[in-house]
């Protein structure tokens, strides 16, 4: 059975977990495509190929062509933006055998509009972080402003005072203000079968964060968070690894964002004990997998680094260029 991994940049540990995942369950290869022969992930794919940068119209035929060509059998997009495309082509793709990682459009439109995203939560009985409305007259700072349609701390920012809350309201294209929450904030990997049957779930404290990744973190068997998490999951219907952050607040859950797919410090709940890789490839393969909610190691830390590789420009030019 062959994976292939889209828009790999450097998510080096997801190519590694895909291999491993794949020599434990009979082998298989990992493709890994990326726009760009700076990314380092690609390099550590059995194979990979380098594709036209955005989601343009010969997208969707380039990708069918590599998984016909690499008799691809599961695609696990990565990227935010792919995955609306994906959502919609998620039934093109399983006509040629492919089973793709991705929820529903309906879902993804959900959970990437962050205005939608506090709409279905408050509609569905999900506490979320106060949110203002234009209208409202705010004098309670801090304050948290983010963009509607933002990734990551990019456009995320905690304002104390009326000035620079005008400031952002006219800088962000779309802002949302809400109240700024003095709490644990916390990660959960979230895995779900194709029917929406939830399989696994780690919550995972965020104790530093750069650039909206956690990069030193521990594992935390809340069960208030977990139940939280698999009830917001079930409302989404959501399939696969999911990403879902919140605050917990005096005891309470407060979602944040959901970001269905895997995130970059994923490899914590793997280490934990949440192989979620193996249990995709079990479900493409029809061969049995067990739910394990709750059943991972408590208080694990993950102390992410970076490392370096060196790669030849001989080497770097040798991946194929996709046109066929």
């Amino acid at each position: 059975m062959n994976v292939l991994i889209t828009s790999v940049s450097r998510k080096v540990s997801l190519v590694k977990a895909f291999s491993r995942a794949l020599s434990e369950e009979g082998g298989g290869k990992v493709i890994a495509i990326d726009a760009s022969p700076k990314s380092a992930a690609l390099y550590f794919a059995d194979k990979a190929y380098i594709v036209p940068a955005g989601l343009g119209e010969n997208f969707r035929e380039i990708v069918q062509n590599i998984c016909v060509k690499n008799e691809i059998k599961l695609l696990i997009p990565t990227r935010d933006e792919e995955l609306p495309f994906f959502a919609r082509e998620r039934e093109r793709l399983n006509d040629i055998g492919v089973c793709v990682m991705v929820s529903s459009s309906h879902a993804v439109k959900i959970c990437q509009d962050k205005g939608l995203f506090v709409e279905f939560c408050l509609k569905h009985g999900f506490s979320v972080p106060k949110t203002y409305r234009e209208t409202d007259i705010i004098f309670d700072f801090p304050l948290f402003v983010k963009d509607r349609f933002g990734k990551g701390s990019k456009s995320a920012f905690r304002v104390n005072s009326k000035p620079e809350l005008d400031y952002f309201l006219n800088r962000l294209k779309d802002p949302i203000v809400q109240e700024y929450v003095e709490a644990p904030e916390y990660t959960v990997d979230l895995f779900a079968d194709f029917a929406g049957n939830i399989l696994s779930v780690v919550p995972r404290q965020r104790l530093s964060i750069f650039g909206g990744e956690s990069f030193i973190g521990r594992t935390c068997k809340n069960w208030d968070i977990i139940n939280e998490s698999m009830r917001l999951a079930k409302a989404l219907n959501l399939i696969g690894h999911n990403t879902i952050q919140c605050f917990l607040h005096n005891g309470q859950v407060k979602f944040i964002e959901v970001n269905p797919r895997y995130g970059g410090a994923a490899n914590l709940g793997f280490a934990a004990g949440a192989f979620t890789p193996r249990m995709l490839v079990r479900l493409v393969l029809g061969r049995e997998v067990k739910p394990c909610v709750g059943d991972f190691k408590d208080n694990l830390y993950m102390l992410r680094y970076t490392d370096d590789i060196f790669v030849d420009e001989d080497k770097m030019k040798q991946i194929a260029h996709f046109i066929e």
